[in-house]
């Protein structure tokens, strides 16, 4: 989850406060928010995240408040069967089983949050398993009744070529959580005013993608329509196992960029792999909305886990 970048943020702002966390561990129907989900809630009352984005918060609230005074874990299920449904329940139909757990040796060890921030750091998934009997979260495998919540690596977007559609793209990154990463050797367009906000590599771009080691949580997309920039950084990120690989251009200039990358020895399954034209097809017209819609395109491919 993107979002629990906020929750692992508070927990060492926090640091030594009594907190205790709710954790999202079983879904049902139209859930508002997927499991996993974490909500860090301090003695004073201040918190970060969401298990449900505002439906159930002012239960779990009170709940984390009497953990923290030293009532034990309790699970808790929300659904709009639920007597207060409107009250704290899910008026959306949904289902949810959230746990809520005092962050200490007995429950949420604060260690944990160190071990899923340095993994992240370092481009590494980290699975923690919780005792739904016990309510002890561990990075230790667990049998029996555990809820296992997997920490994947930050996602990441490498845009090769400084233009107009990247400026939008570049923003609606940022806006879903994803680090993004301007690559483009040429200086005139790679400045702060056209991308504020984010990482700008002046690297040749196979360099720069070979760089960042691309892997399942990184997209790489191709946006200069300058053969001589867009071409390595293709191959460098067909080279490594990215997640999602697009390319701007019409179906003719991608027939012929196939016939290039073949040339400069890329398998064709590995060609199989670019979305291209780049982006999911919702009739875009101009810069923003062709940004839209290979944003849209980039989120399903880091959403399927199939």
């Amino acid at each position: 989850m993107a979002d629990n970048d906020s929750v692992l943020a508070a927990a060492k702002a926090w640091a030594g406060a009594p907190m205790a966390i709710a954790t999202v561990v079983s879904t049902w129907g139209s859930a508002p928010r997927p499991r996993g989900s974490h909500m860090l809630v301090h003695a004073d009352g201040r918190f970060e995240g969401s298990v449900s984005g505002g439906c159930v918060e002012s239960d779990i609230l009170a709940t984390a408040a009497d953990v923290i005074a030293g009532a034990p874990f309790q699970l808790k299920n929300y659904g709009v069967a639920d007597a207060a449904a409107w009250e704290v329940g899910l008026p959306c139909g949904g289902q949810i089983d959230v746990l809520v757990q005092p962050v200490g040796a007995a429950g949420f060890d604060p260690e944990l949050f160190d071990r899923i921030a340095e993994a992240r750091a370092e481009g590494r998934a980290v699975t923690v398993s919780t005792d739904l009997e016990t309510g002890h979260s561990t990075l230790r495998q667990l049998e029996g009744a555990a809820f296992v919540n997997r920490y994947d690596p930050p996602r990441r977007l490498l845009i090769v070529g400084a233009v107009q559609i990247a400026q939008t793209l570049a923003e609606l990154a940022r806006a879903m959580g994803i680090d993004t990463v301007v690559i483009d050797p040429r200086a005139r367009f790679l400045t702060e005013e056209r991308f504020p906000g984010v990482t700008l590599d002046d690297r040749w771009p196979d360099e720069a993608v070979a760089a960042y080691a691309p892997g399942p949580a990184t997209a790489v997309v191709t946006l200069s329509h300058d053969t001589k920039i867009d071409d390595p950084a293709l191959i460098a990120a067909l080279a490594a196992p990215t997640r999602y690989v697009g390319a701007l251009g019409s179906r003719k200039s991608h027939a012929a960029r196939r016939e290039r990358l073949a040339a400069a020895g890329v398998p064709a399954s590995d060609l199989d792999r670019i979305d291209a034209p780049v982006g999911l097809d919702i009739g875009a017209i101009g810069p923003a909305e062709i940004a839209l819609s290979i944003a849209a395109a980039l989120v399903g491919a880091f959403n399927d886990h199939a």
